[in-house]
């Protein structure tokens, strides 16, 4: 999957991103879903107290909640992960 400045301004769904990502083994699965979502996401538009981004953190989160757990996430239970992780910091934060 390769994004371009085209594919960066469509917002795709979790969905359509575990659908587009699924034919991509463990590890090459959840960093396509990564460099998909940060390339849509758009949170530097909104800081918060100067800087904020959403998807990072949520990725970051992601990484420490599967070495917590020992749960191996990809696909469509990874980008549930990632949107509700998002979800959370973005009302937290607010």
């Amino acid at each position: 999957m390769t994004l371009t400045k085209e594919t960066e301004m469509e917002l795709k769904t979790a969905e359509q991103i575990a659908e587009e990502t699924d034919n991509l083994p463990e590890s090459a699965n959840i960093k396509a879903i990564n460099k998909r979502y940060r390339a849509q996401d758009d949170s530097h538009k909104w800081p918060i107290n100067g800087r904020f981004n959403a998807t990072d953190r949520a990725i970051r989160q992601a990484r420490k909640f599967q070495e917590d757990t020992g749960q191996a996430l990809y696909g469509l239970e990874y980008c549930y992960l990632l949107e509700e992780l998002m979800s959370k910091i973005v009302n937290e934060t607010i």
